[in-house]
């Protein structure tokens, strides 16, 4: 029989973090997945093109995912099919660099670019699903504290994985070290996901009628969303959050330029970032439900993190900034999934979430663009200056009253 707030789906929703992160943490975008496009190429647009493959292929399917999963009673399934083909597409990776490695670099960095797309393409789907049941097995005042306990949890797994990759990087010469911590990865990726997959799902009593075509549920969207102010606004200040990418994937290169990156010191930038994360989830984002407040803060975080890369070129200061990004990137992520939740209506919660996330997350490609300005201009310090200026036009936007305190309309919308 189901409960809502059932502590042993809360464990599995832990545990689910701590393998994912334990495995995902190896190709952090601010790190070792730069350091290791790098090797194979010295351009700065390809390193922001693959970082942005690592998170963007998801926006591409989002939409059609929530056109069929709002008739779903149940998306654990459907979630058992992502989770297979997303760790094949992650070993895939390791693999293709074994097999191929420095002999075709070019193909080598194909299958990488290949191998990330289709990972971050079906969780378009994952996605949608994965907010789906947490809307589903946690109430509003639980579900905060469940997604800090995650981000501890996940946060705790990437220290210990900053450590093996330290390991890793310091013992075997690259690509080789790259291709074992991908395939051996994908392992412990695989124990998460299927821990994940037993969780206790409820049915859904409220489900929308699925419309006759893709076209139709387009053209329904798109007019729920001309009437929704608040979550137009939301979609703005969040897609203006990962304005942080523009500048983040550089800012281990700029390190590297400046003094010697042992493999030792990348898993430390790694373990430093989710001691961040631990900070923030542990101490700051746990305490506090207003999710819009929440929000607002993360920008804080990041804006300071990109003024300390200005102001100081220290080793101390790269420890700061990781350790600030660390602690942001968990406020955007609980705000975001929490916001989408707190306004959405049960039967178009996966609209609303498809909506969110499918526009807000065209700034998952911010690295593609910060990767063409640092190879026009060469300065770290003006692509840090303009990624400070999305930021901060996103904290504007997020202390605008009517994100705060409109009350949205959408539940009395008719969609036909």
């Amino acid at each position: 029989m189901f409960k809502i707030d059932d502590p042993i789906n809360n464990y599995k929703n832990i545990a689910h973090a701590f393998f994912i992160s334990l495995a995902i943490s190896i190709a952090e975008p601010s790190t070792i997945m730069p350091l290791m496009v790098h090797h194979f190429t010295q351009s700065a647009v390809i390193i922001g093109i693959f970082a942005s493959l690592l998170r963007g292929g998801a926006i591409v399917i989002q939409l059609y995912a929530s056109f069929h999963a709002q008739t779903y009673k149940r998306v654990i399934p459907y979630l058992r099919k992502a989770f297979l083909f997303r760790v094949l597409s992650w070993f895939s990776i390791g693999l293709a660099i074994y097999l191929i490695g420095d002999k075709n670099r070019e193909l080598t960095l194909f299958f990488i670019g290949l191998g990330l797309f289709f990972f971050s393409f079906i969780a378009g789907f994952g996605a949608i699903y994965f907010k789906e049941l947490q809307a589903k097995l946690f109430s509003k005042a639980y579900r905060g504290k469940i997604m800090a306990n995650r981000n501890i949890a996940g946060s705790i797994a990437s220290i210990i994985s900053g450590g093996v990759a330290g390991y890793v990087l310091k013992n075997y010469p690259p690509p080789l070290s790259y291709a074992y911590l991908f395939m051996v990865s994908s392992a412990i990726m695989a124990i998460g996901f299927a821990i994940f997959s037993t969780i206790n799902e409820p049915p859904k009593e409220n489900v929308s009628k699925k419309e006759k075509s893709f076209k139709e549920f387009i053209k329904n969207s798109n007019n729920l969303l001309k009437k929704d102010r608040r979550l137009k606004r939301q979609i703005l200040a969040l897609f203006l959050s990962y304005g942080y990418l523009l500048a983040m994937p550089f800012v281990i290169l700029k390190a590297k330029s400046s003094f010697e990156l042992s493999g030792w010191l990348v898993g430390g930038f790694i373990s430093i970032q989710m001691i961040g994360s631990i900070i923030g989830s542990s101490l700051l984002w746990r305490r506090i439900s207003d999710y819009e407040k929440m929000l607002s803060i993360a920008f804080i975080t990041v804006i300071a993190a990109y003024v300390t890369a200005i102001l100081s070129n220290s080793l101390y200061a790269y420890f700061a900034i990781f350790l600030l990004f660390g602690v942001a990137k968990d406020g955007f992520s609980i705000a975001g999934m929490n916001l989408v939740i707190e306004i959405a209506p049960e039967d178009k919660r996966p609209i609303y979430t498809a909506l969110q996330t499918n526009l807000s997350s065209f700034g998952l490609f911010f690295p593609i663009l910060g990767g063409y300005l640092l190879k026009i201009f060469a300065s770290y310090n003006l692509v840090y200056i303009l990624s400070i200026a999305i930021l901060l036009a996103g904290l504007i936007i997020s202390l605008k009253k009517p994100l705060q305190n409109s009350k949205s309309k959408s539940r009395h919308y008719k969609i036909s």
